[in-house]
């Protein structure tokens, strides 16, 4: 897991970060990852969550079609939630897509077509249509490949621990502070996703890196890690 700090919100930053990318992005509808419908080694998907949140805001402009299209997405989410609770591989759920939610995204697709001439573009209804619909083909793509998701969900809960401590802890004081910050983030996110007490392996990590070889450091990161038998620091 990557957290990367950028000091503004430009297309700079992910442009930097992802200059060497290969594969699926999967991302919101934010301007500064449209830099990358030009390369042709990175396929855009897009995400399904911010575009059921359109329609959840259009409910008091136009409950008939908003409804109509949240019950649609509730049927994709629910096979979502059946693939997990299978524990399908990811071709068992490329299949389950295909008989399944396929059919539920072309229904969706011919009537956003049909829908988006008839309704104010400035309105909430029409942003939410518009929205969808110039996205429809990036969100598309879950439905072909088993190996992504709905949504970008699983990205949004891996930092909302991030938003919550900017709240208590407020400013990171200085760029390199942010910076570092992300560092943090990143290997005790890591740890999660491998599975490992963080305490024990910033504990481990810390002791060993004053006479760990500085051409082995890679041995030290949450993926390849192995507790050493170097006696805990007792606590005071």
């Amino acid at each position: 897991m990557l957290f990367d700090y950028q000091p503004g919100r430009g297309k700079d930053g992910p442009g930097k970060l992802l200059k060497d990318y290969k594969g699926y992005l999967q991302t919101d509808g934010y301007a500064a990852y449209d830099q990358f419908e030009a390369r042709e080694d990175i396929v855009l998907v897009g995400c399904m969550a911010h575009a059921r949140r359109y329609f959840e805001h259009a409910l008091e402009n136009d409950k008939v079609r908003a409804e109509k299209v949240l019950l649609w997405m509730q049927a994709l989410y629910a096979l979502e939630r059946e693939a997990r609770e299978k524990n399908l591989s990811v071709e068992d759920r490329y299949l389950l897509r295909q008989q399944k939610a396929r059919p539920i995204m072309d229904l969706l697709g011919e009537w956003l077509v049909e829908e988006h001439s008839k309704v104010l573009p400035k309105s909430a209804i029409g942003k939410a249509i518009y929205y969808l619909l110039a996205r429809y083909n990036k969100i598309y793509l879950y439905v072909e490949d088993g190996r992504l998701e709905i949504d970008n969900n699983p990205v949004e809960n891996a930092i909302r621990p991030i938003a919550l401590g900017r709240k208590n802890y407020l400013f990171a004081v200085r760029h390199a502070g942010a910076q570092r910050a992300a560092i943090v983030y990143s290997l005790l996110g890591s740890c999660k996703l491998q599975g490992i007490n963080a305490h024990e392996y910033v504990q481990d990590v810390l002791q060993r890196l004053p006479d760990h070889p500085i051409n082995q450091l890679k041995e030290l990161l949450p993926p390849f890690w192995k507790k050493s038998n170097i006696s805990p620091v007792p606590e005071i």
